[in-house]
């Protein structure tokens, strides 16, 4: 009979004007169309998927180069503060002098990102360093470090701008604090040297393609070091690009997708500020780089789908003209089956489903509550049923209407449906004016809390009701819970708990939340205004 049915429909088509040919090569065309969408969702897909996995990279990039910059300054500042206060309190005599010399030697051999350690007096001339003979014609008191301090009277730590050392020749950064006399007066400079070389070192040891990048500079937009190494670069002023102009007034740690105001490259560019230090750092991946094995992947799937497509074109073409009322009819079978089974599937949903309010139905409910009390009492834990049934419905339906009854069961089962926030929880209708709400992993207090948010919430529909006292539309609450302990309880006592701290509810004055336990307490009713 079904075949029958489906011979009839495809004799109606082909009447209508629609023949099996073009039916078949209508769906070779969809087919086609539909392969080559998914081509073009999956690739688009995986570009997401690598771009995001590089912004994962990248931010662990730059928190491994801001480690290491945080750890590098701190260790000479470290030896910096036990210098000045040596100074300070011990006082610039030879033997002093001699002693900290020998430390010096000795820190620097041990650091090996330090360059040296010096020590300069008020006027700029070399008191002491780590030099294994002391220069003592140089002078320091042009360099930028040295005028910071003389000019201000800040004891904290100070970075300066990148310098070529007087003694070797080499790039250095500059890590200083001052010296202060006892009556606060400028004495001098405590220098530590760190090499340029180093941070350079460490960066290279990162595989960031060729047209990466990795800074280190002054969160005021002056450059320390970068990779790739320029020299002319080194205590520039990049204060004005989208780095520090745009991005880092915004946050302070972040991975955004810009066009490098140095030289013209799109990257994915991981920034992050120190909070000890006035240091930013940043690691930036090229977008094109990183693009650029999906891009070979994405040319070679679109050349493999266009000969797929093709073939299949070719063989739908071909396939259509040898198409006959039996390949049609069985077409039409298959189709006529997969409604069947979707129609089935509707079916068993609405099976379980109020038709009304669209939660759950009785069935679905008695069904759930047999499956997490079964659960609850193998894993030892609590079940909570919340019983909700409205205020004065009948009266409701008197005076407003049946029609007006299941518009306000509509707006209340919405409330309801709404109050449940994880996977197992179930809202149902239990009959009639009366929802439910099953709350597995929920003890007696934490029902109680959902219940009230319900009572609440329906209250401030503000649904005119002239039967009820409240002059609105108000519900009343019953709260239950139970830890199942194998055979002594089975789940219609939850049901008789609930229901009898319903029934305490609306004797107790509706328009509240009430437990099955005269002992607990009771949500009273709130006047909303």
């Amino acid at each position: 009979m079904i075949l029958h049915s489906i011979l009839q429909q495809s004799r109606r088509l082909t009447v209508r004007g629609f023949s099996i040919t073009q039916l078949a090569g209508t769906f070779v065309i969809l087919v086609c169309i539909s392969l080559i969408a998914i081509e073009v969702w999956l690739t688009w897909r995986a570009r997401a998927i690598q771009l995001h996995e590089s912004e994962v990279a990248s931010a662990n990039l730059v928190q491994a180069v801001g480690q290491h910059a945080y750890d590098t300054i701190k260790a000479a500042d470290t030896v910096l503060v036990g210098l000045t206060e040596r100074l300070e309190k011990e006082g610039q005599s030879s033997a002093n002098l001699d002693r900290i010399h020998e430390l010096l030697v000795h820190r620097v051999a041990e650091l090996p990102q330090l360059h040296g350690i010096f020590v300069y007096a008020e006027d700029g001339s070399w008191l002491v360093n780590s030099q294994p003979t002391l220069l003592r014609n140089q002078n320091n008191a042009d360099r930028e470090y040295f005028k910071f301090h003389r000019e201000h009277r800040d004891v904290d730590v100070h970075i300066g701008v990148p310098v070529r050392s007087k003694s070797t020749g080499e790039w250095i950064l500059p890590v200083s604090r001052r010296l202060n006399r006892p009556d606060g007066r400028f004495a001098g400079v405590a220098l530590a040297t760190i090499k340029i070389e180093y941070f350079s070192d460490f960066f290279r040891r990162f595989n960031i393609g060729r047209d990466g990048a990795i800074l280190l500079a002054l969160d005021n937009g002056i450059m320390l070091v970068r990779r790739p190494f320029n020299p002319k670069t080194l205590g520039r002023d990049i204060s004005r690009l989208p780095l520090f102009h745009e991005y880092l007034p915004k946050a302070p740690v972040a991975t955004v997708t810009f066009t490098s105001g140095q030289d013209g490259v799109t990257r994915i560019n991981s920034y992050r500020k120190l909070r000890q230090y006035p240091l930013v750092v940043s690691a930036a991946l090229s977008r094109d780089e990183v693009l650029a094995r999906w891009r070979a992947d994405a040319y070679l799937n679109a050349g493999v789908v266009t000969l797929l497509v093709l073939a299949l074109g070719l063989a739908g073409l071909r396939l259509v003209k040898q198409i006959g009322l039996r390949i049609q009819a069985e077409a039409e079978l298959v189709r006529a089956r997969d409604s069947l089974e979707a129609l089935n599937r509707t079916l068993e949903r609405l099976a379980m489903q109020d038709g009304l309010t669209g939660l759950a139905n009785r069935r679905q409910f008695d069904s759930s509550l047999s499956d997490e009390f079964s659960r609850a009492a193998r894993n030892a834990s609590s079940l909570a049923l919340i019983m909700i049934d409205v205020d004065c419905f009948k009266q409701y339906n008197d005076i407003y209407g049946h029609t007006a009854g299941d518009e306000c069961l509509k707006a209340i089962g919405k409330v309801v449906g709404g109050s449940k926030h994880r996977p197992g929880d179930l809202a149902a209708r239990y009959g009639g004016e009366e929802l439910v709400v099953l709350l597995p992993g929920t003890d007696v207090a934490g029902a109680m809390s959902v219940a009230e948010s319900i009572r609440i919430a329906i209250a401030e529909l503000a649904l005119e009701h002239k039967g009820n006292s409240a002059g609105r539309v108000t519900i009343s609450a019953g709260v239950e819970a139970l830890a199942p302990a194998g055979a002594q309880s089975e789940p219609v006592d939850l049901i008789v708990a609930a229901d009898k701290a319903l029934y305490r509810a609306k004797h107790s004055g509706r328009n509240r939340v009430c437990t099955s336990r005269q002992d607990d307490a009771v949500y009273p009713e709130v006047i909303m205004v």
